[in-house]
């Protein structure tokens, strides 16, 4: 594992500390990961969501270069997950628009299809790489659960849609994809609906939670993978996260753990008898039932993903040295797959792309902050047109992992209005002046220039 100089690290800490109302959490407001995504059926491919965008491997973790927000478009509206399909689209719920890449990372556009409302969930079958669900939460409007049978180009509206009702999440069963669970608001309720077939009909539970005082923001968050009336959502109280379980289909909640940090994301065993937890500052493991346990690593926006029998999570690089790492051992170790640092440019993408046309001019500020190669073309050379996978024929992915589900972070009903970014976006806020200072003093890490023609 690479490190850096400790002195510098200290003088970082000591500025960060001394920044009048800077926050608590442990990234400050510096640059960091905030989710990874695998390519379905392409272990080797790897899509890892930032508050500066998003980086992208191609060769199990050696490489990674930058996408900009620029290119991706979706303005403060982060998302907080990604999907990486087989055919090599990426599609992600921002919370306000559905992003859709078609060549896998390069050029990015919105479906026209929402463009009046607010996309906030998004969830993918767990073993047919075509059939998507997403949910919409925009206050005002007639709100829903839409499904896409052909990969996300066209959309229908299921039976469940109507006003007064603001959905916020959406989880697939990977038991039985036809069982369907959603969260959000239903006319000032907080609800989890659950459908049994594949969404023609639902059943709606209010979950009033008497003994949090004005709780809000109640969204699933994970889908037991053998018990198909396993569900666990969070809820957000008094400034506290609770998790809550439940063993009937979502009839009933009952809570696992309470979290004073803010909720990342959370996966879950094989067998459904192990649980991890990312949070804002920390990571979690436990039995499922609770309790859960804080755990050395990762800290600082501590996303996790499991991947059969491996984990990876998100960690800051500011505090430990890698942005992501894997775990053979459900957690309690981890080994360094990169670090922002080690960034190696923008995305190699063919002339014309929003990616080539935007990010490389971009690449060398971001390079300083990061302590990154900095080339002078911003690493972009003319690749031939990426690999996005092999063409759709139609057929089932079977036995491909679950490479994500998205969900747009903020509920209808939280009391914070107006745009919310996914995951764990953080606020620049009055820690920006000292990270240009902070990148002054930190060791720079340079990689060989390339060569002129």
């Amino acid at each position: 594992m690479k490190s850096r100089s400790p002195g510098a690290w200290s003088t970082a800490a000591f500025l960060l500390a001394l920044s009048p109302g800077a926050p608590a959490h442990a990234h400050a407001g510096l640059p960091e990961t905030s989710n990874v995504t695998l390519r379905r059926g392409h272990p080797e491919d790897f899509f890892s969501g930032t508050t500066f965008g998003a980086v992208i491997s191609r060769d199990s973790g050696k490489t990674w270069r930058w996408v900009c927000p620029d290119a991706m478009g979706y303005g403060g509206w982060r998302p907080e997950a990604y999907v990486w399909r087989e055919t090599g689209d990426i599609l992600a719920a921002t919370g306000s628009a559905l992003l859709h890449s078609p060549d896998a990372g390069c050029t990015w556009r919105t479906h026209p299809f929402f463009k009046a409302t607010w996309v906030t969930g998004l969830a993918a079958h767990p073993t047919d790489d075509r059939v998507f669900h997403a949910v919409t939460g925009r206050p005002g409007l007639a709100n829903g659960v839409y499904r896409s049978d052909d990969g996300g180009e066209t959309w229908t509206a299921t039976p469940l849609l109507r006003t007064g009702l603001e959905l916020n999440a959406v989880r697939v069963s990977p038991v039985d994809p036809r069982r369907l669970y959603v969260s959000g608001v239903s006319d000032n309720a907080l609800v989890v609906l659950r459908s049994d077939d594949a969404g023609e009909t639902w059943q709606e539970f209010p979950h009033a939670l008497p003994e949090l005082l004005r709780p809000y923001a109640l969204t699933v968050v994970a889908v037991d993978p053998v018990d198909v009336d396993g569900v666990w959502v969070r809820v957000s109280a008094q400034g506290y996260t609770h998790l809550l379980r439940s063993e009937d289909g979502g009839r009933t909640l009952t809570q696992v753990t309470v979290l004073d940090d803010t909720f990342i994301n959370m996966d879950l065993s094989s067998d459904g008898g192990t649980a991890w937890v990312g949070t804002l500052n920390y990571f979690f493991m436990g039995a499922s039932t609770g309790p859960l346990e804080r755990q050395p690593l990762p800290t600082g926006n501590a996303c996790v993903l499991r991947d059969g029998e491996t984990l990876y999570g998100c960690g800051s690089t500011w505090l430990h040295d890698w942005a992501l790492a894997r775990s053979t051992d459900q957690g309690r170790t981890w080994e360094h797959i990169f670090a922002l640092y080690e960034i190696q440019g923008t995305q190699l993408c063919p002339r014309g792309t929003p990616v080539r046309d935007l990010c490389p001019a971009r690449w060398p500020q971001l390079a300083e902050q990061l302590g990154a190669p900095l080339y002078p073309d911003g690493g972009v050379e003319e690749p031939p047109r990426p690999d996005a996978g092999t063409p759709d024929a139609g057929g089932p992915d079977t036995g491909a992992p679950d490479a994500g589900t998205s969900d747009a972070g903020g509920a209808p009903g939280e009391p914070p209005a107006g745009p919310k970014s996914g995951g764990c976006a953080a606020a620049a806020g009055p820690a920006l002046p000292l990270l240009l200072l902070l990148s002054s003093l930190l060791p720079r890490r340079r990689g060989p220039r390339r060569p002129h023609p």
